[in-house]
């Protein structure tokens, strides 16, 4: 396979212009950043559904607050919008209130 770009970090970059090349290297980076947000997200949440299985009520409530901070953090850093993110705190909060 022949391109006229330079392979650079998994991704051939077919940019010429300084400023393209920029935006690749910035939208890898947020990348990056927000799917480490999202993997904490997801990580909070999975901890109080192990909770809520558990039938544990006060280690679910410990780890509701703790993942209602995370989610709220990551709507407030742009990663999630706000009604997905308060629709995921609603959900985890629904599952350990009907426990």
């Amino acid at each position: 396979m022949k391109t006229n770009g330079k392979y650079f970090g998994g991704v051939w970059e077919l940019a010429n212009i300084k400023s393209a090349k920029k935006r690749i290297l910035v939208n890898r980076t947020k990348a990056m950043r927000n799917k480490s947000i999202k993997s904490g997200v997801k990580t909070a949440i999975k901890k109080v559904e192990a909770a809520v299985a558990a039938q544990d009520k006060a280690a679910a409530s410990e780890a509701l607050l703790s993942a209602t901070s995370v989610i709220d953090k990551a709507a407030k850093k742009g990663v999630y919008h706000k009604n997905n993110a308060a629709r995921k705190v609603s959900r985890l909060a629904k599952l350990v209130n009907n426990m």
